[in-house]
């Protein structure tokens, strides 16, 4: 993404491309590279900027006390990350966010979002209003988790996955945003286990896959169905 293609994102959606490059200086931004795996924020940090990815990708991540890591949403480019914590002062953060591919973020004060200025008052009442809106496309986000997570068995929660993202690209053929680990971690179940049923799955006929591009078959069996 060319950060002069701003105002394509859900943050600056209403404004020209010349308004939203505008802002930039009134909101403190600034851009950083990472490397794929590489940490962006940790859990118990307090932070003042939200991100926003230009190019690459982050997960959203939770560590028990054990180790064991969980995913719990995939941030795509011109997507906000970690605006709930840089809003609420002095909270410290629950989750890690790490790069899942070599990525630019750029990062934007909440509080000055948040607050309207004489430099940016033209086009800050969007700001707001699109940051409300993101927010709630966020809890809705995690809903969709709750429900891909809530089946007892792998073949379930896979089931409503791939449905969801046949949903989500209007398609029966489309491509996940996770490797095999990433989707594991997110739906909470081995990576073994996950692989091994994804083979089963594609042999009942359910479904056709290469890496992360799924198809989703018609000659479904309901007898497979968990």
């Amino acid at each position: 993404m060319d950060i002069k293609e701003l105002n394509q994102t859900n943050l600056f959606k209403g404004t020209t491309s010349d308004e939203a490059e505008q802002m930039l200086n009134c909101l403190s931004a600034y851009q950083k590279e990472y490397r794929k795996g590489e940490s962006v924020m940790r859990a118990g940090s307090i932070i003042e900027d939200m991100g926003m990815v230009l190019s690459g990708g982050v997960n959203i991540e939770i560590d028990d006390a054990w180790g064991n890591k969980t995913i719990l949403s995939h941030v795509n480019p011109g997507q906000l990350f970690a605006e709930t914590y840089a809003c609420i002062p002095g909270e410290p953060l629950l989750v890690n966010v790490t790069a899942s591919e070599k990525s630019t973020i750029l990062f934007l004060n909440a509080s000055k979002v948040m607050t309207t200025c004489s430099n940016a008052c033209l086009y800050h009442n969007k700001l707001i209003h699109n940051l409300l809106r993101i927010s709630a496309m966020k809890n809705l986000a995690l809903s969709k988790r709750s429900v891909n997570t809530s089946a007892k068995s792998i073949r379930g929660r896979l089931l409503s996955y791939l449905s969801q993202q046949a949903k989500t690209a209007g398609s029966l053929s489309f491509t996940i945003p996770f490797d095999r680990q990433q989707l594991a971690d997110y739906l909470n179940v081995e990576r073994s286990a996950l692989s091994n049923e994804l083979s089963k799955m594609q042999k009942d006929g359910l479904i056709s896959f290469h890496k992360n591009e799924f198809m989703i078959l018609n000659n479904h069996d309901k007898k497979k169905r968990a």
